[in-house]
């Protein structure tokens, strides 16, 4: 009898949560307008893109609960490559099983692509042109303000107690004196948080900080979704590696090809090659990435002048969708000035294409390949822990950024200089650009002083940067 009660109580249990999974409300059409909407608005960089989902998705929609949202964006935080971008899978995923998973993530990507493809043929057409140098150059200086607030604004989330803030300096120490690669940076980060959650550390206990705006919270049980698991999230082992080999196929088949039609030293080659690594590597999202995408851009394929990522991000800035965006002009860079036998234009646009497709075909892996497992955990301390310590960690990194994007922007010349283990790149005080030092200024002061939006601001130091180009002749 008692087994028969437990089993009623588990098929009851089971239609519970099957009827949460088809009766949330929410029609797939209506989810399509709201993702677009959630798209067209996805400006400001990850905080921005996380905080405009927060407010349609959790306290608009009601769609799903606070602390489902965080776990989730936990998970994401956790991968390697856009976390807004991934959240968006996830979120779509959970509402409309996989198609609403691919329908989240594509449209997250699309006007960001689009509106950096336009931007692209304009600088690659014009860019040595006065007034469209100035542009860049004025967006350029209003990137380093940019960058400093992402410091500022993460850092104040993570760096909680003494603990997290040490966490933060020793990967600022590591990466940009030691130069250690940030995946083993990461890696040793959340081994730390790991342990710290498991063995019940206080220092190390998730205490909220993505919440944006004010005013009550809402729980998991009062949210469309509701608190159980639909059955279509549960973990499902064979449809994980059914999707995994899928979506692996698609990312790795067309290297593969590449590699076998034109060989290891094509630019298509090395670009599929390159950018697939950054997909695995780029933990953090752009900001952490960008200084080592740079180096790399310009030193050893040459598909960059020095500076020329700053331009990159500044149109990342500008246009929706996520920062990591800026890949994509990187590899249009790189094949218009490699074109092969190809037109320049129509190489970079393939080279576009071809860097974001193997940039974001891993993102929908990491979601569908661990999503259903981590739903099953929610609540985990440990796993919370070790987020709670790769946030402080990317705090450090990003400060690393902001170095790196402060010397090549108010200084012409960067030397490096070695000390024993250590290499500093020390600015040559008398290449100082006076300029690009004043928009920062004003930039930094509309941004902190004035709470001025980021795409205002840059959009008025674009426009300074143009008239200062036409001033000077």
């Amino acid at each position: 009898m008692a087994e028969m009660t437990d089993n009623g109580r588990a098929d009851k249990t089971m239609e519970r949560h099957a009827d949460e999974e088809h009766h949330h409300g929410v029609s797939f059409g209506e989810a399509f307008k709201v993702w677009l909407r959630v798209a067209a608005l996805s400006f400001g960089g990850p905080a921005g893109q996380i905080a405009v989902m927060h407010r349609i998705i959790v306290d608009e929609k009601r769609w799903i609960g606070e602390q489902r949202f965080l776990h989730a964006l936990n998970y994401c935080m956790l991968l390697p490559g856009p976390e807004a971008q991934q959240l968006a899978v996830y979120i779509g995923w959970l509402m409309h099983r996989t198609l609403g998973g691919l329908v989240a993530g594509l449209l997250f990507v699309l006007p960001g692509f689009l509106s950096i493809l336009c931007l692209s043929y304009v600088y690659a057409a014009y860019g040595s042109v006065g007034i469209v140098a100035g542009l860049f150059f004025g967006l350029k200086a209003a990137v380093l303000a940019v960058v400093v607030q992402a410091v500022i604004r993460i850092g104040s989330r993570a760096l909680r107690n003494n603990v997290m803030l040490a966490i933060a300096a020793v990967a600022f120490v590591a990466i940009f004196f030691l130069h250690v690669p940030f995946p083993l940076i990461v890696l040793a980060a959340a081994i730390a948080g790991f342990l710290g959650g498991r063995f019940g550390l206080a220092a190390f206990k998730p205490g909220g900080g993505h919440k944006a705006g004010s005013g009550s919270v809402l729980s998991d049980a009062e949210s469309a979704l509701g608190e159980g698991i639909p059955a279509h999230a549960r973990p499902n082992l064979g449809w994980s590696l059914r999707m995994s080999a899928a979506l692996l196929a698609l990312w790795l088949v067309p290297i593969a090809a590449l590699y076998a039609a034109f060989g290891a030293h094509d630019v298509f080659t090395e670009i599929g090659l390159f950018f697939s690594k950054m997909a695995v590597v780029t933990f953090g999202g752009a900001y952490a990435a960008l200084a080592y995408v740079a180096q790399e851009a310009v030193q050893r394929f040459g598909w960059l002048k020095p500076g020329e990522m700053l331009d990159g991000l500044g149109m990342a800035e500008t246009t929706p969708g996520p920062l990591i965006m800026v890949l994509q002009f990187v590899g249009f860079m790189g094949a218009y000035r490699n074109p092969g036998s190809l037109d320049p234009m129509l190489a970079a646009t393939l080279a576009a294409i071809l860097t974001t497709w193997v940039t974001f075909v891993p993102c929908f892996l990491w979601i569908f390949l661990g999503a259903p497992f981590i739903e099953k955990l929610r609540g985990n301390v440990a796993l919370a822990g070790a987020m709670s310590a790769i946030t402080a960690a990317v705090v450090g990194v990003i400060l690393n950024l902001a170095l790196w994007f402060g010397l090549h922007t108010l200084f012409a010349e960067v030397a490096t200089v070695s000390l024993g283990g250590l290499r500093l790149d020390i600015p040559v005080l008398q290449s100082a650009v006076p300029a690009a030092m004043a928009l920062s200024a004003a930039a930094a002061i509309a941004i902190f002083r004035f709470k001025t939006s980021v795409i205002t601001t840059l959009l008025a130091c674009a426009i300074s940067g143009m008239l200062w180009t036409l001033a000077v002749g």
